[in-house]
């Protein structure tokens, strides 16, 4: 076994065109390593190739060329291990009406051939909150509740990896509070996560190392603090002691006012220092009572990094 939870080599998956219609090259030769215990983020638009790779490594879809191992099982010659080393908690909320969250989850431990004696409904019923509703049917659950069962399906055949498609789109505060916590204490213990999410501000927070896709190709992988340091854009907000005559105007720098009397000085750290910005300020006669810096955020990145492509 390596270090790495997933192996992935010249990914390739093409969906062939009906009815005259071209074939669309959904991922185009994707090479990508996820570390064991880590917490991967998976970002990218909508129509990236996030949900096709999604749906590879779980073996729904299959794949057109290339190399899948997920816990050093190869998907080819060892699809049964493979599949059963990952759990995945998908957007849609699939759920069978007639089965309550206790059924639901023998069902699924029974699909993956787990062992009466090996399984622990009522063990994951209390982790995602449902314990006291263990015996209602699926169809009276709220959206919320149905999204809690979902990330119990995904554990009960107690997967090395769990995959997170999208897991907070749409639920309120507690319930995103509840699920990052279930998910840190499942990392703690050695599981590895991958997540996907339009919430840049959590991938920012929860995630380790992040890869983004964009149009079926990594565009960018590296830790979650090397992407933030990428960007050579920085700001400084001064906050003048009297509103000032003039602006400061200096080659390398754009200025614009804020709310409450606030300058913003944007510049790029590669052609212009800090020291060099504050010289244009204080040339423009500014006194200052207070300066603060702010640096990218997640945000920045990936716009940065699929703006062009």
């Amino acid at each position: 076994m390596t270090s790495n939870a997933i192996e992935i080599s010249g990914l390739r998956k093409i969906y062939r065109g009906s009815k005259g219609e071209p074939e669309k090259e959904a991922l185009k030769g994707i090479d990508l390593n996820i570390p064991q215990g880590s917490v991967f983020g998976l970002l990218g638009p909508n129509g990236a190739g996030k949900s096709t790779l999604i749906n590879i490594l779980a073996g729904l879809v299959l794949k057109s060329e290339g190399k899948v191992k997920i816990w050093g099982f190869d998907q080819d010659e060892n699809p049964r291990m493979s599949r059963a080393s990952i759990g995945v908690m998908p957007q849609e909320l699939n759920l069978d009406p007639f089965f309550t969250p206790r059924g639901a989850l023998e069902v699924q431990a029974g699909l993956y051939g787990v062992a009466a004696k090996d399984r622990d409904s009522d063990g994951i019923l209390k982790m995602i909150g449902l314990e006291d509703k263990a015996e209602a049917y699926a169809r009276t659950l709220s959206g919320g509740m149905r999204r809690r069962l979902l990330l119990g399906k995904a554990l009960v055949h107690h997967p090395h990896i769990l995959v997170l498609d999208e897991p907070t789109a749409g639920v309120d505060i507690e319930l995103r509070q509840m699920l990052w916590e279930n998910v840190r204490k499942l990392n703690r213990q050695g599981m590895t996560i991958i997540l996907t999410t339009h919430y840049l501000e959590e991938a920012e927070e929860m995630c380790d190392e992040i890869a983004i896709i964009n149009h079926g190709e990594v565009v960018a992988r590296d830790t979650t603090a090397n992407l933030l340091g990428s960007l050579d854009a920085k700001t400084m907000v001064i906050q003048p002691s009297v509103p000032p005559e003039t602006l400061p105007d200096a080659a390398g720098i754009t200025v614009e006012q804020r709310a409450g009397g606030a300058i913003a000085l944007n510049y790029n750290s590669k052609t212009t220092t800090a020291d060099q910005v504050l010289q244009a300020v204080h040339a423009a006669g500014i006194s200052i009572s207070d300066v603060k810096t702010e640096q990218a955020d997640l945000e920045d990145v990936f716009l940065d990094l699929t703006r062009s492509r």
